[in-house]
């Protein structure tokens, strides 16, 4: 149960530290064409948030299960940081008008999401 809990870890991060890279390019391109984000693009980012929190469900599962935290509170820190920056980030880029704004946002906040998937996994 353990080693399952392990891979399907490991593996979750590599899908969104990728899904995260793409969505950066996304966003950055479409803020570069100035262009309004599409609700695919918005849709794609609430399904990564959601599956962030997921990823983290199971990295607690596996600590519940015997798994052991080698790097301590570090790996732990940075997916609290992405479980909270993300519907953070969607939240505060809704508050005004301004289209070329949410997609600087979103956008930045992929890039920067992204960097915490990578370092959670350089520590963990």
């Amino acid at each position: 149960m353990l080693n399952t809990l392990n891979f399907s870890h490991a593996l979750g991060a590599r899908a969104l530290l990728t899904f995260a890279v793409v969505l950066g390019l996304w966003g950055t391109y479409t803020y570069f064409r100035n262009q309004r984000l599409s609700g695919g693009f918005r849709s794609s980012y609430l399904i990564m948030a959601g599956l962030t929190a997921v990823q983290g469900l199971l990295g607690v599962a596996a600590l519940i299960a015997g798994g052991s935290a080698r790097e301590g509170l570090l790996h732990m820190v940075y997916g609290v940081f992405a479980v909270l920056a993300l519907p953070g980030a969607y939240l505060y880029s809704r508050g005004g008008n301004d289209d070329r704004r949410e997609t600087l946002i979103l956008a930045g906040a992929c890039w920067i999401v992204s960097i915490a998937y990578l370092r959670g996994i350089f520590t963990g």
